[in-house]
């Protein structure tokens, strides 16, 4: 099976940032029109109005720009529910990225819709890439569809313009509208909470134990991989590729001088838990970087290794996402 792995010579640009860990998601809406059973979006934001700029919730601009400097962004990626529902902020947005990081802050936005050229204006300058999401039940008739007319509209206006589908029974239908698009994204069919049920009811499995892949929707995209156009991202390369990128690019610029960086992008330190909350004098002497919150200590986890002896407390390796994210598991030194 054929993936977004090796040269990305060919991808979307949208794709290629994304390969890198360098795109910012941007979660503008958790409101759709559209009720797609395979849907993944959590209960957390579904229906929801809440604004994330990767996991952080966003209460003001500041944040979104925090984000996104955070992990040295080089684009930002529009998504949501239907950012089009909220159009006056995806437009404020997108113009504070573009302003802050400069013209070269490569913007793409998904959409359900098919947007008119009313829809489309304000975002002209400010999105580069519209990736086109229409429902599984017009991709037989795609070319009479409105999902056609916004193709052209949006060639016309300047904008990359793209599909991006799961893989679903019937995609091969897709392949009548590959001359009008600069390239059509198919995503590997991914398991979550809020779909299960749905997949349970058509008879749908899990591929693996490893990963949220579907079992037989990879080879649903089989028939159209012929074409230079059209690329498969599959559910492992969304675990162990573009998030491993996005964290390292994340640790590099948040991690402390005593954090170890790992090839996941995960940090890992030492903590110790004083008895008393009084410093032990081999600590005292600040001859070792640490970190002092009440009774925690936190130090480079070998440093720790070798004076596990010498100081009394409860003391454990701590690896976690950086920038305080969870954490991922705990070792008792």
């Amino acid at each position: 099976m054929s993936e977004i792995t090796g040269s990305t010579s060919r991808l979307a640009r949208g794709c290629v940032l994304c390969y890198e860990g360098a795109k910012m998601v941007l979660f503008v809406t958790g409101r759709c029109g559209r009720d797609c059973w395979y849907c993944p979006i959590s209960e957390k934001r579904r229906n929801g109005d809440l604004v994330y700029a990767n996991d952080r919730v966003v209460t003001s601009p500041d944040d979104i720009i925090e984000e996104a400097e955070m992990m040295s962004a080089l684009g930002s990626s529009i998504t949501g529910g239907e950012p089009f529902l909220v159009l006056d902020v995806v437009v404020n947005a997108c113009r504070l990225l573009k302003e802050h990081f400069g013209p070269d802050h490569h913007i793409h936005l998904y959409t359900g819709i098919a947007p008119t050229e009313k829809q489309l204006l304000p975002l002209r300058g400010l999105v580069d890439e519209i990736r086109l999401h229409p429902p599984q039940e017009v991709w037989g008739r795609i070319l009479d569809s409105p999902y056609a007319r916004s193709v052209e509209t949006a060639r016309r206006l300047g904008f990359s313009i793209g599909i991006e589908v799961p893989s679903l029974p019937g995609i091969e239908a897709l392949r009548a509208i590959l001359p009008d698009l600069d390239f059509l994204n198919i995503n590997e069919l991914e398991w979550s909470e809020t779909n299960a049920e749905a997949m349970r009811l058509r008879g749908l499995d899990l591929e693996d134990g490893l990963h949220n892949a579907v079992g037989g929707a990879a080879a649903l995209a089989e028939p159209l991989l012929d074409d230079p156009k059209v690329h498969f991202c599959s559910s492992g390369f969304k675990d162990s590729v573009q998030l491993r990128e996005r964290l390292r690019r994340i640790a590099d610029n948040t991690a402390r001088p005593f954090d170890e960086i790992t090839e996941d992008g995960t940090i890992v330190y030492g903590l110790l838990e004083l008895e008393d909350d009084v410093l032990p004098p081999v600590l005292r002497e600040h001859i070792y970087d640490i970190e002092v919150s009440g009774d925690k200590v936190e130090m480079a986890w070998w440093v720790l290794a070798e004076l596990k002896d010498e100081l009394p407390g409860k003391k454990s390796v701590i690896e976690r996402y950086p920038n305080g994210g969870i954490i991922l598991e705990v070792t008792p030194l």
